[in-house]
């Protein structure tokens, strides 16, 4: 039996990884990835190393057992057919007969286009059979303190938001859902809506960047049209700028607070506040 992580050298697949090996043998952990390079170092720490391929099915032939607890991290590749490559990993699941299947969707409220290929592979999980854990990530703090460059250089947190609220926590915490999941019992066909414990909004974010910074950053809130040609204009294709821009537009509609309280309880302490996030990125 091992616990299997796809995407395990990505952002999240790697805090998976990293946690999973603080609670169980590395020999009982498979990372799933496209570039073994990138997880040289996991491989030396004992964890076994699958090459696999969402494009390429059958590079997932053989690949899991019959017992094995999967965590299928969502593919970024939003114009390969997300939908298509995680049924990739269900077909090899049901095939193999694995005791779980977890999935990281998105919150069971967000209307946005972001979540339409969530919502498709959740589908096709259930009617997969499979004993299966919807994980559905809130946003990440990382999604915003990791671009902090152009916030910095204008002094102004740009957003479509409106007065909306966001209920993020740090990556950190939805891998250590994902870990209570995969070690722990009782989690078979449950869905859990994971976020933040505290709901915060962009002035408020402007206002803490400008406590820790020291420098007036000035909160600007733009239209969803306007919001997109300015991510364009910044260098990303217009159809990942529409879909950004649309979450904006479903965090002014409220889809993006999760107040379930299912994240603490699944890490079993309280989330990491914004301003920890923000701290760390400043001082990185």
């Amino acid at each position: 039996m091992s616990i299997v992580v796809t995407g395990a050298t990505g952002h999240l697949g790697r805090h998976v990884v990293e946690q999973l090996l603080e609670k169980v043998p590395a020999g009982q952990v498979t990372a799933v990835v496209r570039t073994p390079e990138k997880a040289a170092d996991l491989a030396e720490r004992g964890v076994k190393i699958a090459v696999a391929d969402y494009n390429a099915p059958e590079t997932f032939d053989g690949l899991l057992a019959a017992g094995d607890k999967v965590l299928l991290i969502s593919g970024n590749e939003f114009d390969k057919g997300r939908v298509g490559q995680h049924q990739v990993v269900i077909d090899a699941a049901k095939a193999a007969g694995v005791a779980l299947l977890a999935y990281t969707s998105a919150p069971g409220a967000l209307t946005a286009a972001l979540a339409d290929d969530h919502r498709g592979t959740e589908k096709a999980l259930l009617e997969s059979g499979l004993p299966y854990t919807l994980l559905r990530n809130g946003w990440y703090h990382e999604n915003y303190t990791e671009n902090l460059a152009p916030v910095l250089q204008y002094n102004a947190v740009t957003h479509a938001a409106g007065e909306g609220r966001v209920s993020s926590a740090s990556r950190a915490d939805y891998a250590a859902a994902a870990v209570a999941v995969l070690t722990g019992e009782g989690h078979e066909n449950k869905t859990y809506e994971l976020g933040g414990d505290v709901a915060w909004s962009f002035a408020e974010y402007a206002a803490e960047l400008s406590r820790q910074t020291g420098k007036e950053i000035a909160e600007n809130p733009v239209t969803v049209e306007a919001y997109t040609g300015i991510l364009v204009g910044a260098g990303l294709p217009e159809p990942v700028a529409a879909i950004l821009a649309g979450v904006d537009a479903s965090v002014a509609q409220g889809e993006l607070v999760v107040d379930s309280g299912d994240l603490s309880r699944l890490v079993g302490r309280p989330t990491t506040p914004l301003a920890d996030a923000v701290a760390a990125a400043l001082k990185g």
